[in-house]
């Protein structure tokens, strides 16, 4: 009896967990979501392909750009926080997490 009860419990953990690991997922989606919309969007686009007045004055790569994709996570989040050529660096701004979170995130809008 108490080892059903054991099972019954342990699997009710390990929904929870997964439950809260999507929840967290998904908000940090949306917080990078807001600071790219509120800091990288102008220069960048809202589809990453820095087709905007901005991005084309600027020469902004689009994040689909082959040359953007072969790029190593750890080689944006440089980028992102030391800043690149005329785009300011945010590392002052943004945690490591917050800077790790917005590669991912760059990364889904070419797909």
């Amino acid at each position: 009896m108490k080892t059903k009860s054991m099972s019954k419990i342990i699997c009710l953990a390990i929904v929870v967990a997964a439950a809260l690991l999507l929840c967290t997922k998904t908000r940090a989606d949306d917080k990078s979501a807001a600071t790219y919309k509120a800091k990288c969007v102008s220069c960048h686009g809202a589809d990453g392909k820095g087709d905007t007045p901005a991005g084309k004055s600027t020469k902004v790569r689009s994040f689909a750009d082959a040359e953007v994709v072969k790029a190593s996570d750890d080689d944006l989040a440089g980028i992102i926080e030391k800043g690149k050529g005329k785009m300011p660096g945010y590392g002052k701004s943004m945690k490591p997490d917050d800077i790790k979170n917005m590669v991912a995130y760059i990364r889904s809008l070419t797909k």
